[in-house]
């Protein structure tokens, strides 16, 4: 892999997929003490930067290997845009997606013209199903990043966030197989020697941060970069990010959780969990980045809307602080509080209210009175629906 071989692929996409802005967020740069430079590839026509390796493999078919037709596995963004691609290109394809892949990704992948074949628990067996499906069918196999087509592909954002912005200090990218991390490194370090490659995996799993580092820390659980949910990362990947990667950080469930919210809320952009991994490393630890100008590839924003909604509920239930400082009233009148029940979503209260339910005890019906005195006086409105 060379810079030349992602400069080919950059003029086989110019035309067929989106140039997307690379901009200064403001408010994001004054929060975090640095230059934030922000990489829109959830604006791609498919949501995702995926868009880029997939025409870059397809678009090197031989015309029998396209009247045949191709195959992938993914858990999405692949999906999405091999399926448009090769719709495009008027290639048969055929996905398979394993098991828990978000419902909005699965049907974004049929709507693209795919026949989609849903299976497998992890992405493991789902690859295992598709090469199955692939050797009895005679169809090419087009991979989401153990690739050299899909690796240049990707290797493009370098080219283009360079461009716009030469003097950035650092890239920090989300890894799942290492298809995207592997590209931009190639491509940024041959352009400017000394820029710093930070690559970002979810806590959950930490795949590419164990085969690097020689760890074995555990890969479990349910994540919310589910892109980026890989436990076998890729083997060509392996050599770019030993050699170009400077650091791979690992990153919380809770700061990609606030890094889509404030995204949303900053940017006015949705990000699924893996396109705000690279915010959520910057959260984590920003001193690292002080004074640095900071390039984030905001990789995708195919999140299902109700996982998106959680997000925000929970954002928005942690931000007032009202909790606590109800705690605290009814603390002070010398109550116990024996449960809470917090409730933003089904109400019939306008969208800005809560409702919460307080199971509390007190020495008698005038200490009841007492605390209920406190906490309207405090400008709540509350009631009582049941005593002892």
């Amino acid at each position: 892999m060379s810079l030349a071989d992602i400069e080919k692929a950059a003029r086989v996409l110019e035309g067929s997929i989106i140039a997307t802005d690379c901009d200064q967020s403001r408010t994001l740069s004054t929060m975090l003490g640095c230059e934030i430079w922000l990489k829109f590839e959830n604006l791609q026509f498919t949501g995702s930067f995926k868009d880029r390796g997939a025409l870059n493999r397809l678009s090197a078919l031989s015309p029998e290997e396209r009247a045949v037709g191709v195959i992938a596995m993914s858990a999405g963004n692949h999906a999405q845009g091999v399926a448009y691609h090769a719709s495009r290109l008027g290639i048969p394809a055929t996905i398979v997606m394993p098991e828990g892949t978000p419902f909005v990704k699965i049907e974004n992948t049929r709507r693209h013209g795919a026949q989609v074949i849903v299976g497998g628990a992890t992405l493991e067996e789902a690859a295992a199903r598709a090469r199955d499906y692939c050797q009895k069918h005679g169809l090419t196999f087009i991979h989401p990043y153990d690739d050299p087509l899909i690796i240049a592909g990707q290797g493009t954002i370098a080219l283009e966030m360079l461009d716009a912005v030469p003097d950035l200090d650092v890239l920090v990218v989300p890894i799942g197989g290492g298809g995207l991390v592997s590209g931009i490194a190639v491509a940024a370090k041959a352009i400017k020697p000394d820029i710093e490659i930070i690559g970002v995996q979810a806590a959950l799993y930490p795949s590419m941060y164990n085969r690097i580092r020689g760890t074995d820390l555990p890969m479990r659980g349910d994540t919310l970069a589910e892109g980026i949910a890989v436990k076998a990362p890729g083997v060509l990947t392996e050599a770019p990010v030993r050699k170009y990667v400077d650091d791979i950080v690992l990153v919380s469930e809770r700061e990609i959780e606030r890094a889509v919210a404030l995204l949303i809320e900053i940017e006015k952009t949705v990000a699924e969990g893996a396109g705000a991994a690279g915010l959520a490393a910057v959260l984590s630890d920003p001193q690292r980045f002080q004074g640095r100008k900071v390039g984030l590839v905001l990789t995708g924003g195919n999140i299902d809307t109700r996982l998106l909604a959680s997000v925000l509920t929970r954002e928005l239930a942690d931000k007032p602080g009202q909790l606590a400082r109800l705690a605290t009233l009814v603390g002070d009148a010398g109550a116990n509080i024996i449960e809470v029940v917090h409730q933003r979503v089904f109400t019939d209260l306008p969208a800005k209210g809560t409702l919460l339910r307080m199971v509390i005890e007190t020495r008698d019906r005038a200490h009841l009175e007492d605390t209920l005195k406190r906490i309207r006086a405090a400008g709540f409105s509350a009631e009582i629906t049941s005593s002892q």
